[in-house]
């Protein structure tokens, strides 16, 4: 899961997306997103198995926000984790 903080309001951010696309490196794929009611934030849910790609994508976009790549699983699998799965 990405969280996305605006740094210059969510207008610049969709322009460059409207302009060049995600900007993706081949490897990190967009699952879905969405984005606070205040327009600050955007939560993006993504998948690779190599982290190392989000520094290429985040390169593209850090002049426009800040990042935090934060590695989720599914409650499933946090239960089966846990030892509390059916």
């Amino acid at each position: 899961m990405v969280v996305e903080r605006f740094t210059q309001g969510p207008e610049p951010v969709y322009r460059r997306a409207a302009e060049r696309g995600r900007m993706l490196p081949p490897g990190l794929e967009y699952i879905d997103s969405w984005v606070d009611q205040r327009l600050d934030r955007c939560f993006q849910l993504m998948e690779t198995d190599d982290p190392g790609l989000f520094d290429q994508w985040i390169a593209c976009w850090d002049d426009l926000a800040e990042f935090e790549v934060v590695p989720v699983v599914s409650s499933a699998r946090a239960a089966e984790r846990a030892g509390l799965a059916d």
